[in-house]
């Protein structure tokens, strides 16, 4: 007896897990988290969120936290490089400007990508033979030296900047760059509110703002919190930043999800493949498949661990690039390398699987059109269609959507219905069944997206993202849960990550029951 009707008669079960682990942020202030273990963690951003919504008159000029001599040194160290003077925008604007209400809260400086742009390219760099990166000297950073003084940040910042050649990875091979040499000039072909006196010197202009942001950020740290906010920020790197990846893995390692005979990851780097398939339990337990073509860039690629007792010989054969060629002709679907993992495999008792991992782009309108080229590519081929569906993923769904920006959860439940499968969470997903409570705090470029600790769970992104979809007539549910603590409980009312749980999203598990061909014929 093979297939099914084995299965079937074994009372064997299938366990699947899924779960978005998240890439590693390297700025361990941008998120609330919830940090039981220190009460000075919400002491300190409930401080930084009343300096910068009620500063009253702590909204001091920019030239009292950056003064003019070091405007002087900055401007002299961009002649050196070959740029313009930006002194007339120093002088003339700047310089004048409150640290508050004319800087971090100016609306035009953000649409322009003034310190946004420049914080986006030298925060974190990925440098050649080595495991750490090089942080620029921030509070919103893994940087770990001292940032006592606005001095000692300036130091810091102008020799990181302008002084240090980093071995880096480009797309000419390594290069040796400072990274000064990194940033990028804004055009106005793409950010409309720059000016075409401002495009023209975009590079120093965006340098200049990039240092007034981040001295700042020094100046607020060490008025609210000048002796707690470093050994904090320390701590919270070493279990946020540089612990998760350990982390991550302990909690596949517990017996809840060991058992598991199919996990779908997503936003996986390749040295998360490569520390899971060294670790004796998970590598003896699981074949630990990734991509072939895998994502080295962005580094985040979607993988499937399949149970080595459920699956002798773990994947047949990669299908991405089947489904990949299936999208609707004409249609731009914005995925990115490595977001798909479909493979084929065959279980113990003969039955064929397609297995999928997927992350779906950040407002979800990849979501249908990538379930619509895997239903399209597996009708189209003989073999395929006959081979059952198991697909966990990320759909990044909304409760309340925006309608043609965001993908609604319910209509994705129609579609997956309408293909003929369904849910761990049935036909019909319920708006309210979380899987995500992550928002932002005042830490961060961004401030516009900024949520107030009261407002965290109203305005941040609580939403019902994570699925595992299969065939309607192939299983049905026995049990399903989800996670967000690594202990199989979901605490509703708390945002994560936490200080135990690594990721910004909960893990989605399931145990599916076979229906025996029978069933179907009756």
């Amino acid at each position: 007896m093979k297939g099914i009707a084995a299965m079937v008669a074994s009372g064997r079960r299938l366990q699947i897990a899924t779960w978005n682990i998240a890439a590693i942020n390297n700025n361990p202030f941008e998120y609330w988290i919830t940090y039981n273990e220190s009460p000075g963690y919400e002491k300190l951003m409930s401080d930084v969120e009343s300096f910068l919504e009620s500063p009253g008159e702590r909204d001091v000029s920019v030239s009292d936290v950056f003064p003019d001599d070091m405007f002087s040194k900055l401007d002299n160290r961009m002649l050196g490089c070959g740029w313009p003077s930006v002194r007339g925008y120093w002088e003339d604007d700047f310089r004048n400007r409150k640290i508050i209400s004319g800087f971090m809260k100016d609306p035009l400086l953000g649409s322009k990508r003034l310190a946004s742009m420049p914080d986006r390219i030298t925060n974190t760099i990925n440098v050649v033979g080595s495991d750490e990166p090089i942080c620029r000297p921030t509070v919103i950073n893994m940087y770990g030296g001292d940032l006592d003084t606005l001095d000692q940040w300036w130091s810091a910042w102008e020799e990181f900047m302008f002084d240090n050649a980093l071995e880096i990875k480009t797309k000419k091979g390594v290069e040796k760059k400072a990274p000064y040499l990194l940033l990028q000039p804004i055009k106005r072909a793409k950010y409309p509110d720059i000016t075409e006196e401002e495009e023209k010197v975009s590079l120093p202009l965006q340098t200049m703002c990039g240092a007034i942001f981040d001295a700042i950020l020094v100046h607020i740290m060490n008025t609210v919190a000048a002796d707690e906010w470093q050994p904090l920020k320390r701590a919270m790197v070493e279990n946020l930043n540089k612990k998760k990846v350990p982390k991550t893995l302990d909690i596949l390692e517990t017996a809840t999800y060991i058992n598991s005979d199919i996990i779908t990851l997503q936003e996986v780097s390749a040295a998360f493949v490569d520390q899971a398939r060294n670790r004796p339990k998970l590598g003896e337990t699981f074949w630990i498949v990734a991509p072939e073509n895998m994502d080295a860039v962005r580094d985040q690629n979607s993988v499937i661990f399949l149970r080595r007792e459920t699956f002798p010989d773990g994947s047949n054969a990669e299908i991405t690039s089947l489904f990949e060629s299936s999208f609707e002709e004409g249609v731009k679907v914005p995925i990115a390398k490595g977001d798909i993992l479909a493979i084929t495999a065959t279980d113990a008792d003969g039955i064929s699987f397609v297995i999928a991992s997927f992350h779906g782009d950040t407002n979800g309108l990849a979501t249908k059109p990538v379930l619509d080229a895997i239903m399209k590519a597996m009708s189209s081929d003989s073999k395929l269609a006959r081979h059952k569906l198991l697909f966990g993923l990320d759909a990044n769904t909304y409760e309340k959507a925006k309608p043609g920006k965001q993908q609604d959860v319910l209509e994705w439940g129609k579609l997956y219905v309408a293909h003929g499968l369904t849910s761990c969470w049935g036909d019909v997903p319920d708006r309210k069944n979380y899987t995500t409570f992550n928002s932002r705090t005042y830490l961060q470029p961004q401030l516009n997206k900024a949520c107030k600790k009261s407002d965290k769970r109203s305005n941040g992104d609580v939403n019902p993202k994570d699925f595992i979809l299969f065939g309607k007539g192939d299983f049905t549910v026995e049990s399903t849960w989800k996670d967000n603590t690594g202990e199989k409980k979901y605490l509703e009312d708390t945002a994560f990550p936490t200080m135990q749980f690594p990721s910004d999203h909960g893990i989605l598990a399931t145990v599916l029951k076979p229906i025996s061909s029978e069933s179907c014929e009756a």
